[in-house]
């Protein structure tokens, strides 16, 4: 039986949001002379809009408009927000390149198993593509990366909580919903995946570990290392039995959960 194991990017292959997003976020909003900076908790509430254009729309209010000097019809605003949103995409990839953002653990280790394993591999992400390939290659290689289907910013009209961009993947793929599982960091994604019938496991980070995850094979606060620190396990609703560190093996078992095995 063909599997597949899919990655959320922000949060999940990296710690992306705070050490990367945020900041490349105020440096867009600053060359463009823009009347707002975002600080860790406001941008904490802006992650529950699904993507960047997303959240940078959020801030055109008719007071801001009118602070910021921008064009008073809908379309001007839109190729503004696109504008910013281009400039943000290029700091943060730079962020990246230079090695900026270290991957989570686990996530190379997981992957190079799971392709060993003679799993599929795929990202499916709300953020721009550019950005999620950066992140991608980064945390587990160009080689490995080169192995991934890649689904990410605006390739489906919906974006999280909504099912879509884990439909398509499932599409794109060839498979069943019982034939994947995602690793996901927020309650959105989780959303996401359910709606689309795939098993989720969450490792959660400092932004989201308040979060509601009902709905998760397990919640874990690491994908873990063997050499390093055991992970916390959050909450388990699966046949898996997380140890130190999470391993293919208890994807193995969410899967096989699933598929009613």
């Amino acid at each position: 039986m063909v599997k597949a194991l899919i990655f959320d990017c922000d949060g999940v292959l990296a710690d992306t949001e705070r050490y990367g997003h945020l900041p490349a976020f105020n440096q867009t909003f600053a060359e463009f002379g823009l009347p707002v900076r975002w600080d860790e908790q406001e941008y904490g509430r802006k992650l529950a809009i699904g993507g960047g254009k997303e959240r940078m729309s959020s801030l055109l209010t008719p007071q801001f408009v009118a602070a910021a000097g921008l064009p008073p019809d809908p379309a001007g605003q839109a190729e503004a927000v696109a504008a910013w949103h281009r400039r943000k995409t290029e700091i943060y990839t730079a962020m990246v390149a230079a090695g900026d953002l270290p991957a989570r653990p686990g996530i190379a280790r997981l992957a190079e198993q799971a392709h060993a394993a003679g799993w599929l591999l795929a990202v499916a992400s709300t953020s721009a593509e550019p950005s999620v390939r950066a992140v991608l290659e980064h945390a587990v290689g160009p080689d490995r990366a080169r192995d991934f289907t890649v689904l990410a910013g605006d390739i489906v009209p919906r974006k999280k909580p909504a099912p879509d961009i884990y439909l398509l993947a499932l599409d794109r793929l060839g498979l069943a919903p019982h034939d994947a599982v995602v690793v996901e960091d927020s309650h959105n994604g989780l959303a996401a995946a359910v709606a689309a019938g795939i098993a989720c496991v969450v490792t959660v980070n400092d932004y989201t570990a308040d979060e509601d995850f009902t709905g998760a094979a397990f919640v874990v606060d690491s994908l873990g290392e063997p050499d390093a620190a055991p992970v916390t396990v959050l909450a388990n609703d699966s046949p898996a039995s997380p140890g130190a560190y999470v391993t293919l093996a208890d994807l193995e078992a969410v899967l096989a959960e699933k598929d009613g095995r």
